[in-house]
């Protein structure tokens, strides 16, 4: 009874960091990515500058992000995740705060750049290099539990955030979603994260990292996979933004396709739920390999579905539980390939090119859409290209030995 009394003390410490990191994730994703769905007319009149432009000023927000996730990465490999994740949370409050002073495209951009920087610093990937840090033989349990958490940051910031606008104005909602940050995920990053600035301290004698992130850089596994992921990345972000389009080009009415999108975000959810219950059975390669083709299936499915509602639910389906797993692939494959030690800047590293081909979805799919004269050939695009990353990334789990992939010579 004394050996079992401390270790589920421990379990119950664990699943406390992982919520309280949970809590903050669904704040920092809502108010910092969800938030600005709701912002883009309000931000068009402050700045004078029409929706593309608004649109562009969130793209670099994402190409920001992407590009500073290997050195935050890297940086908390070295001195852990507190000095980070509540710095780039103080920052988002404040950026958040200053978005309704905004007066010019100029200011909007500015402002968005250095939202990118928070958005590197207090999303997933900074989560994930934490959690990897802080659990052992868990570290991907823990990171599939994070990511339930962060699975409610639309289901709860669309809506509340559409009810602040309403309530108080858009700017008094931003100052909100700023004193949110301030109050909710500064705190949590301080508090919570002590024992991995400890723990930095320590290791700060040894420093592993840097050579077994040189390592990894010279595997192709590391390539390949960067490339399966930035491929994927980029077909669900295509896919999301132009979803209600593409199922009205059906003749599905708005609150039809609304209707099937709705059922995408739970899907996301199941598709954690069950990665979480195989976890012990299947390798996070073997979970990839199943999501990855999930996309390509699910728009297949789509792209013949017409207003057949069966069609239409099976796509949901396939495509919310692959992204669902997705997520979680994409938090654990760096480590059970690289291991634990440059964790950071191995995640990081591959998470720039997948951050820009989300910032960049978008607009290819309305270049396809252009170009091909309608939806039909974009979606075929798409999913030829999702068919060649899931291919990639087979081929990157053939090209790994055991977890130790070989390097160039």
């Amino acid at each position: 009874m004394s050996q079992a009394a401390p270790h589920a003390s421990a379990q119950a410490a664990s699943f406390g960091t992982v919520a309280a990191l949970g809590i903050a994730q669904i704040v920092s994703w809502g108010s910092l990515y969800y938030a600005f769905s709701f912002l883009i007319a309000p931000l068009m009149e402050a700045s004078g500058g029409d929706k593309p432009t608004v649109f562009g000023a969130f793209s670099l927000g994402l190409l920001v992000s992407g590009l500073l996730s290997a050195p935050i990465g890297a940086l908390i490999d070295r001195r852990g995740g507190r000095g980070v994740m509540t710095a780039g949370s103080l920052a988002g409050a404040l950026l958040l705060a200053s978005l309704p002073q905004v007066e010019s495209v100029v200011a909007l951009y500015a402002v968005w750049a250095g939202l990118g920087a928070v958005m590197a610093a207090t999303l997933y990937d900074p989560a994930f290099a934490v959690i990897t840090r802080l659990f052992s033989a868990d570290y991907r349990r823990a990171i599939t539990t994070l990511t339930l958490f962060g699975g409610f940051a639309s289901t709860v910031f669309w809506p509340l955030t559409q009810f602040l606008i309403a309530a108080i104005g858009w700017r008094h909602a931003l100052l909100v979603l700023a004193v949110l940050n301030l109050a909710v995920c500064a705190p949590v990053h301080w508090w919570v994260l002590r024992s991995d600035s400890r723990g930095a301290r320590k290791r700060s004698v040894m420093p592993t990292g840097s050579g077994a992130f040189r390592t990894a850089l010279r595997t192709p596994v590391f390539y390949l996979l960067t490339l399966a992921f930035t491929g994927n990345a980029l077909v669900f972000s295509a896919t999301q933004v132009h979803l209600m389009s593409m199922l009205q080009a059906k003749d599905l009415s708005p609150a039809s396709a609304a209707a099937v999108g709705a059922m995408i975000g739970p899907m996301q959810v199941t598709g954690r739920v069950l990665e979480l219950a195989f976890a012990s059975r299947l390798s996070a390669s073997t979970v990839g390999i199943l999501a990855m083709a999930f996309l390509p299936i699910a728009l297949w499915v789509l792209s013949i579905a017409g207003v057949q509602w069966p069609m239409l639910v099976a796509f949901a389906v396939i495509y919310g539980i692959g992204n669902g797993a997705m997520t979680i692939v994409r938090g654990a494959i760096p480590a059970e390939l690289f291991g634990r030690d440059a964790y950071g800047a191995i995640n990081g590293a591959m998470a720039a090119p997948v951050t820009v081909a989300k910032a960049a979805g978008p607009l290819v799919a309305a270049l396809l859409f252009a170009g091909l004269g309608g939806y039909d050939g974009t979606l075929l695009v798409l999913i030829v290209i999702g068919a060649v990353s899931t291919a990639v990334f087979v081929l990157s789990t053939r090209a790994s030995s055991r977890g130790r992939p070989a390097t160039f010579q």
